[in-house]
């Protein structure tokens, strides 16, 4: 089957998903016994006890909404085979879809995770129920965010930042420079893990450190993202534009085909993404064109051709995109008039001439064993990007060993210093198909045909079919360009000390950080400033 697309971009990436429709698992038809209503079972004790032990919550909660109780439901086995310690039951009536999953544990001990979906009116609730029939409500009929969908934006940048180093730790065996946008990468597949559910949901939660549950997740997105919004009023960007710090998602459907009203409204109001429709059917050249110009769009013309010719087939039913771009100042420019070429040592010991620029003053600066570490704030100070300059000839071994922890320690060293910096003039751009080092980092059951999206449609018909980004940067003198088609003045009482050197003149590292948040926008590295 020809792989469909999902691409994400963020800052300086965009990015886009693209699901595709796979073959339905084989139906064993097997008329069930119609639920009670005058009262819910008092002790479920398998998939079908606790489907009727919903089934009465749900006439009793909402009469005239619910599913009536002389339906006949039909039984569908959904567990993949390779799926240890977990069950999953799919029941279906007309328009009615349940689905009921569970672990394999003692029976004193299950908790039955249930959806109750209707095609055509988009009623959507989940919930769970214990061994002792007691039902939780987790996603009430008629909204669009879960209940309890407080935001935990500090829980979720740390398991962003995780998923961060993770990814880039799963990517850098690429040879050359590598510049990507992990909160463009979180962002799109967000929107796609909103429609997944069992073992996907689970394999998903896992491999993108998603620690909050759903009704967490969605809103801390939101919340984020409006933080990020309110950035760089009345700073300054490389081009007399004004800062530019701008975060867009939109979803590209198959007219005619049915998504979960429930599923639409959750993106569009947790991120603003809302719904297009193309043909992909008849016209999926076309499609593609809509999308990849809308993603140049997005990002001032710096992502083109995120999708390219011939991704999208007959067989493609929606496409997620996240777009991202990023326009500051430094808040103290280098002077070109200081820029003076001079040698860069790449990773083979091979050297090249670049323009390397110039800056003496307070910058956040910490040492430790094997690197130096830099920070650059831009204009309002409050986005930075962090040069990770490892020791010579321990390139190698400091970028094993960067993770979330040694990253976070790193940046906790940080402290205002004078600085001497020298480093190099670069841009250049990056791009990557994401499902590899996504089945490989914990998720490969989304990229199967044995995956559960059925939050987005009420069936299990898509699957991840592509997850592909592209990444650009640009630093001069003035500051900072990025996109991606899927970054305290004190007085001194005395004299200044004498400036710790930092000449950038071997490969290192950089990101691109939200200081409020400690957000990783943009991740990279430089190997050779001249490719």
């Amino acid at each position: 089957m020809k792989n469909r697309l999902m691409n994400l971009a963020l800052l300086l990436m965009v990015g886009t998903l693209a699901l595709g429709a796979c073959a339905p698992a084989t139906d064993s038809p097997s008329p069930l016994p119609t639920p009670q209503t005058g009262g819910q079972p008092s002790r479920p004790s398998d998939p079908v006890g606790a489907r009727d032990t919903v089934l009465a919550h749900l006439a009793g909660s909402y009469p005239g909404l619910a599913p009536a109780p002389s339906l006949a439901w039909t039984e569908k086995r959904t567990t993949p085979q390779e799926l240890v310690g977990g069950e999953g039951y799919e029941y279906t009536a007309g328009d009615w879809v349940i689905t009921v999953s569970y672990p394999v544990v003692a029976p004193e001990s299950v908790v039955y995770t249930i959806v109750v979906a209707n095609k055509k009116t988009g009623f959507h609730w989940e919930g769970q129920v214990d061994a002792a029939g007691q039902v939780t409500e987790l996603w009430l009929p008629g909204t669009s965010i879960p209940v309890g969908g407080q935001a935990d934006v500090p829980a979720l940048v740390g398991g962003n930042t995780a998923f961060a180093l993770n990814l880039y730790q799963a990517l850098k065996g690429r040879p050359g420079n590598l510049f990507f946008s992990p909160y463009s990468i979180s962002q799109a597949l967000a929107m796609t893990y909103a429609g997944a559910r069992g073992e996907t949901e689970q394999q998903m939660a896992q491999a993108l450190y998603f620690n909050l549950p759903q009704a967490g997740l969605h809103p801390s997105f939101q919340s984020l993202d409006q933080d990020l919004a309110r950035r760089g009023q009345g700073a300054q960007d490389q081009d007399a534009q004004g800062f530019r710090l701008n975060v867009a998602n939109a979803l590209w459907g198959q007219q005619g085909y049915q998504f979960l009203p429930a599923f639409l409204d959750l993106l569009s109001q947790s991120y603003g993404a809302g719904l297009q429709f193309v043909d992909y059917i008849n016209a999926a050249e076309q499609a593609r064109t809509t999308i990849n110009d809308w993603v140049s769009q997005q990002t001032e013309g710096k992502i083109k051709d995120l999708i390219p010719a011939g991704e999208l087939d007959s067989l493609t039913r929606l496409v997620l995109t996240n777009a991202i771009y990023f326009n500051a100042a430094w808040a103290t420019p280098f002077d070109e008039r200081a820029t003076q070429d001079g040698v860069f040592t790449r990773l083979d010991g091979s050297q090249v001439q670049v323009p390397m620029m110039k800056q003496t003053g307070s910058l956040g600066y910490a040492g430790g064993s094997g690197y130096q570490a830099v920070e650059l704030p831009y204009d309002g100070y409050e986005l930075s990007m962090v040069i990770l300059l490892p020791a010579q000839g321990k390139f190698a071994a400091f970028e094993d060993s960067l993770d979330a922890a040694r990253t976070e320690a790193i940046l906790k060293e940080l402290a205002p210093g004078q600085v001497a910096l020298t480093m190099p003039r670069f841009k250049f751009d990056s791009q990557f198909s994401l499902k590899d080092a996504l089945s490989e980092m914990g998720m490969p059951l989304a990229f199967t045909s044995d995956a559960d999206f059925s939050g987005m449609t009420g069936n299990r018909e898509l699957f991840i079919s592509a997850v592909l980004h592209k990444a650009y940067v640009s630093v001069d003198e003035a500051g900072t360009e990025a996109a991606a088609a899927t970054a305290v003045e004190m007085s001194l009482t005395s004299a200044p000390a004498s400036p710790v050197e930092v000449t950038v003149d071997r490969p290192f590292l950089f990101l691109i950080r939200d200081l409020k948040t400690g957000t990783l926008l943009f991740l990279g590295r430089v190997v050779d400033p001249g490719q």
